[in-house]
């Protein structure tokens, strides 16, 4: 993990996870991420093709120019990314690896920007994990983030830690 965003989120959702795959949602508190509430979205698996954003940081929203809260995360990729994207947001949900990835992100006018984003699994009352908390964050914010948003995104890289690597 490159993006400091990316590195305090794992540390903290390694640290109150415990011995467990996930976190309960109920165990998170902002107050102790409020330096990257920013960069920090929630996502709910309400099956295999809708990850709902269930909550987006200003930053996350930002970045598209609009909020995010009821938006299918899986319709900012392109179809070829979205079918390994569903792959991936699998293997973090059913059995709760943690996934990293380098992100391209294209402008309405054309100029393009990198992200990392970091996704880990998050139980809410059930046993296995159903939601999602990650970051997406740009590598080097550009002057127009926020004001031209991302109108197309691409995979550049990724990195899946499973269950047991990730202690």
């Amino acid at each position: 993990m490159k993006h400091e965003s990316c590195r305090e989120l794992y540390a903290y959702w390694n640290r109150i996870r415990a011995d467990q795959p996930a976190p309960q949602r109920g165990d998170i508190d902002p107050a102790d991420l409020r330096r990257i509430l920013g960069d920090i979205f929630i996502l709910e698996a309400v099956d295999a093709e809708t990850f709902m954003f269930r909550l987006a940081g200003t930053r996350v929203c930002g970045a598209y120019c609009r909020e995010m809260k009821g938006s299918n995360f899986l319709d900012l990729w392109s179809a070829r990314d979205r079918s390994l994207l569903k792959r991936l947001l699998a293997a973090v949900t059913e059995e709760a690896a943690v996934a990293v990835l380098g992100v391209n992100g294209v402008s309405d006018r054309g100029q393009g920007l990198a992200f990392e984003a970091l996704l880990l699994p998050l139980r809410s009352q059930r046993p296995r994990p159903d939601r999602l908390i990650g970051v997406l964050a740009p590598v080097d914010p550009p002057y127009w983030l926020g004001v031209q948003p991302i109108v197309r995104q691409e995979i550049s890289g990724l990195r899946l830690i499973n269950y047991d690597e990730s202690r």
